[in-house]
């Protein structure tokens, strides 16, 4: 037996989450056998739990988008009994069985070995948010954005892939504007390496066509007038990295700033790249990551407590990271 969040769906489509006993026999017949030590709770993850977003594909589910573990057993020449890995993305959680459970089976090809003198807890206070915060950073350097063209923008900087991406940003020596709905928060942005701290309320309104360039790039995790507003102020030749959508999914933006500026908007699919772009990704958050700073940003729940911390995260009352102990 293993102890899961198991979520279960009524006649009436509302999704039922609840802390289960599950036999081994229950878990799908997949490559690798992880036995799982951290899993986290994200948005995507929070909308799953609480039923508030169409996520879970298929019921009944073992949500949890990410994992970090060690090999049991392996039917792949890639993984063998005591390897420690971690896994994000690749619908787990949400059409595969994922990682708020003590117990996983999961394909070869979703697991990402994990980095030299990375623990596993850490993996999962960086977890898919500090991985997208990665590849977000990862793009802009692609498309020519340096510490020497400009400030970049981050948008929903309180949350998980915000507040790792202003730490990246600032220890690869980029100046950092913080947009944020959570003033209160301003001196903890600037002590996270934020060079200045603005209200999200200039940016979710109806964008103009084009206005002021204000910023060399931007990330952003916010998408719908926020979005269209960062592209509007983006500086001629810069770049937006967009990896999320927790203001909405439609764009209501102008062409302007693609063609008057030459911007470029790189979507940032996190969720089925490639073993070497995921690869690399990790071990560039196992040199570049500051572990003192994580360790401040992160908050260690017990699986139980899940369920309840997905609706404090959906109410914008949780800051950083939350890494669940999937065995308490």
């Amino acid at each position: 037996m293993f102890q899961a969040i198991y979520l279960t769906q009524d006649e009436n489509h509302a999704t039922h989450a609840q802390l289960e006993q599950l036999e081994e026999a229950q878990l799908p017949d997949r490559e690798v056998w992880i036995d799982v030590e951290w899993s986290t709770l994200n948005y995507k993850d929070a909308l799953a739990l609480t039923g508030k977003g169409k996520i879970v594909r298929e019921f009944p589910m073992v949500p949890g988008i990410d994992l970090a573990g060690v090999v049991r057993e392996s039917r792949s020449p890639n993984y063998s009994p005591g390897d420690r890995v971690l896994l994000n993305g690749w619908n787990v959680g949400e059409k595969y069985w994922g990682g708020l459970a003590q117990q996983a089976r999961v394909d070869a090809h979703w697991l990402t070995p994990l980095p030299q003198g990375m623990s596993t807890h850490t993996a999962m206070a960086l977890g898919t948010a500090g991985y997208t915060a990665m590849l977000c950073v990862q793009a802009l350097e692609r498309h020519g954005v340096t510490p020497e063209s400009g400030p970049i923008l981050v948008t929903g900087a309180n949350g998980g892939v915000g507040t790792i991406a202003i730490m990246l940003l600032k220890k690869a020596g980029y100046r950092v504007i913080a947009a944020t709905g959570r003033m209160g928060q301003r001196d903890a942005l600037l002590a996270l390496g934020a060079s200045e701290v603005m209200d999200r309320n200039e940016l979710n309104q109806a964008a103009p066509p084009l206005g002021k360039a204000r910023w060399a790039g931007a990330i952003d995790s916010v998408g719908s007038h926020t979005l269209a507003n960062v592209c509007a102020h983006t500086q001629e030749n810069g770049a937006v990295a967009c990896c999320g959508l927790a203001q909405g999914m439609d764009f209501p933006a102008s062409v302007a700033p693609f063609i008057l500026r030459g911007i470029t908007l790189c979507g940032i699919n996190s969720v089925t790249r490639p073993a070497s772009e995921r690869d690399n990704a990790w071990q560039r958050l196992a040199h570049d990551i500051d572990l003192e700073q994580l360790d401040r940003l992160t908050r260690t729940i017990a699986l139980p407590e899940a369920i309840g911390a997905a609706e404090e995260l959906l109410a914008g009352k949780v800051r950083g990271r939350l890494v669940v102990d999937v065995n308490r």
